[in-house]
């Protein structure tokens, strides 16, 4: 199986903590889409015939398309792709962009799932962070994607800012669990420097994230989401049995990826590549037959390092069988060193090693540490 994520480079307006590679204004929107087509054209056998099992729509915000573009896209992925009937087909949408009308053109396209980002429920916040939506829109855009037969809903939530407590966090956990969605992703706040609270964080504006509070949160957040049925299959993602995301999954479990549009990552197994993080260049790249992307080969020990970064943030872990199989004696040994050291931090089950509460909350640092370097 093998998935395609294609990024659309465009939002109404910037987030404040945002650093995903987007563009206000959409006056290139159509040649952008053209020259989408033209990448997906040219690399139709980058998957090898592959059956897709995933398709994602990220960015950006992809609601923000026009009925026409998605339906050119839609086109070409099927003159292109072979995908399962049973393939989950991923749009992500602003609570703003959904409406009745919109509802039934991406369910008529073959939309399965939306990726609704609603981040906070407190109108003040919301403002602080720039978003175009209000408290109110997030309750009624998720019941009516819910009215409009979308049974496969995620919503985004970020923790960590100045405007929570404990207690409001708490509150939050609740309003959300209350939603019946099958998934929620949240994610900890974080400060990048190029981004607009970056700026005013290095000019002393605004404070940094309160790590200790930010620590407590994640761990009410897997107690109250746990206790309603949700399955933490991967450090910032839940899930309802049987709607655990197949695109997220596929990532994790590194399995063949296509990435089309400007800033999008591909990975067949054997390399990455990826392609040029601005509009203009990646449409006169498309329009005149340039270079577009870098790629980089990966090396025994690089394919051994990525997995074990993903994996040890899954459920799913990480198997020594399968280190052995894929990566040799000698890097079975080296990690099965480096989980003796950090035995206090790790779970072992068969030989399955995945990450305790304690270790769930500085996944990346012990990842770092199983590195072979």
């Amino acid at each position: 199986m093998a998935g395609i994520y294609i990024h659309i480079p465009f939002c109404k307006q910037a987030c404040t903590y945002c650093d995903f590679h987007f563009s206000t204004s959409m006056a290139n929107g159509g040649d952008m889409v053209g020259s989408l087509l033209t990448e997906m054209d040219l690399r139709t056998n980058y998957l090898e015939s592959r059956e897709l099992d995933s398709i994602y729509f990220g960015g950006g915000t992809p609601s923000i398309l026009r009925a026409k573009q998605l339906e050119a896209i839609f086109e070409n992925l099927h003159k292109n792709f072979n995908w399962r009937s049973t393939c989950e087909i991923t749009l992500e949408a602003n609570p703003d962009d959904i409406t009745p009308e919109n509802l039934f053109l991406w369910k008529r396209m073959g939309i399965n799932r939306l990726s609704i980002g609603l981040q906070s429920f407190n109108n003040a916040e919301l403002k602080w962070m720039n978003r175009a939506h209000t408290a109110e829109e997030s309750f009624k855009c998720v019941k009516m994607a819910q009215d409009a037969g979308f049974d496969n809903i995620s919503i985004d939530l970020i923790y960590g800012s100045k405007f929570q407590t404990l207690s409001d966090w708490h509150k939050t956990l609740d309003t959300a669990i209350a939603l019946n969605t099958s998934h929620i992703s949240s994610y900890n706040l974080t400060i990048e420097s190029k981004t607009a609270l970056g700026v005013n964080y290095k000019r002393g504006k605004e404070p940094g994230v309160n790590e200790d509070l930010s620590s407590k949160q994640f761990l009410l957040m897997i107690e109250k989401f746990s206790n309603a049925g949700f399955l933490h299959y991967e450090i910032s993602n839940f899930a309802k049995p049987d709607f655990l995301a197949v695109h997220n999954s596929n990532y994790w479990l590194q399995k063949p990826y296509l990435g089309i549009g400007p800033s999008a990552h591909s990975f067949n197994g054997k390399s990455r590549q990826w392609n040029v993080k601005n509009n203009s260049l990646y449409i006169k790249a498309l329009n005149e037959g340039g270079t577009y992307f870098e790629k980089e080969e990966l090396s025994t020990r690089d394919a051994y390092n990525e997995y074990v970064l993903t994996r040890l943030r899954t459920i799913w872990g990480c198997d020594v069988k399968e280190i052995e199989k894929k990566f040799g004696e000698k890097f079975l040994s080296y990690f099965k060193n480096g989980c003796e050291e950090k035995r206090e931090f790790l779970i072992e089950t068969n030989g399955v090693y995945t990450l305790n509460e304690s270790g769930k909350l500085q996944a990346d640092g012990i990842a770092s540490d199983l590195f072979f370097l």
